[in-house]
């Protein structure tokens, strides 16, 4: 089964009765486990940082020229501010079953752990970021994974301190068992170096990529961004990727047969009837009547 319409995760996670399973904190997920037999592809853009642990099946992910595939009893670490590709499917031999657990980790919940657990990133950091690998779910996670399953059978919320305990348990535990991968995660806070602006722009012209999300990828503070990307194309951000997401739906619309509200989405826009509103302020034209136009001309 595949999903062509890009989830934004965890805020646009909604839960699957009888497979997904999920916790929130302040109303946000901050955990997705599911178990299935059915497999499905699609793409999320993620707005916290990722820690997939697969139990059972297999889950590819794909990002910019990138691709890892998480087996049984392994787990990646991916950071926020990125468009995923992935497919998932059950494993031969055990009733196709897929297992897999997703905790979405904030800037604000790693500044906390950091703080209590007076741990962090070591005083240089790296030239470059640290690449993603597959690592082994240790024994001591198995069991911490093991210990948050009867928080589901709950009838009622679980307490939001309760909720951050556990991720904050969880944290200690990656610590004790992948300092290598806990390190990774904490310097996840901070960019490692600055990117072209250029570069991260293009990048992400059409995803739903937000300037502070922008400014992380290109390792500036945001006002920074700001600043830098107005003296490289003498525009506001804001005002410039709008036009060029409103010329690649021009495009779209000239030269495909795709739905409007196909194009809203291929363009980078999230909601059809913003789209349609902002492309008529900027062309005088709706979306519908543009296409029109251009194909009377021909």
């Amino acid at each position: 089964m595949k999903n062509d319409k890009m989830v934004k995760v965890p805020y646009g996670l909604t839960s699957e009765v009888g497979t997904q399973r999920i916790l929130r904190l302040k109303g946000v997920t901050v955990l997705e486990t599911c178990i299935s037999g059915l497999g499905s592809q699609g793409r999320m853009f993620l707005e916290d940082h990722l820690l997939l642990f697969v139990l059972s099946g297999n889950y590819r992910v794909r990002w910019g020229n990138r691709q890892v595939t998480v087996r049984k009893n392994e787990m990646v670490l991916l950071k926020r501010a990125m468009v995923v590709e992935y497919e998932k499917s059950g494993e031969d031999g055990e009733e196709h079953l897929l297992n897999y657990w997703m905790f979405f980790l904030s800037d604000d919940l790693l500044k906390e752990f950091a703080a209590i657990s007076n741990s962090g990133p070591g005083e240089q950091r790296e030239a470059s970021p640290a690449p993603i690998s597959i690592r082994p779910v240790s024994e001591r996670l198995s069991r911490y994974l093991e210990s948050i399953e009867p928080y589901f059978s709950e009838d009622r919320d679980i307490d939001d301190h309760l909720v951050k305990f556990k991720l904050l348990e969880l944290l200690y535990g990656l610590a004790a068992a992948d300092g290598h991968l806990m390190n990774q995660l904490l310097q996840l806070r901070h960019p490692v170096r600055m990117a072209s602006i250029a570069d991260i722009v293009e990048t992400n012209i059409t995803t739903p990529a937000t300037l502070a999300d922008l400014a992380y990828l290109s390792g500036r503070s945001l006002s920074s961004f700001k600043r830098d990307f107005y003296a490289i194309y003498q525009m506001p951000p804001y005002q410039w990727i709008r036009k060029r997401r409103i010329d690649k739906a021009k495009e779209l619309l000239a030269h495909t047969v795709l739905p409007v509200t196909d194009i809203c989405y291929s363009a980078g826009f999230e909601n059809p009837a913003h789209f349609s509103r902002i492309f008529k302020q900027d062309t005088g034209y709706s979306p519908t009547s543009f296409r029109q136009m251009i194909q009377s001309k021909e």
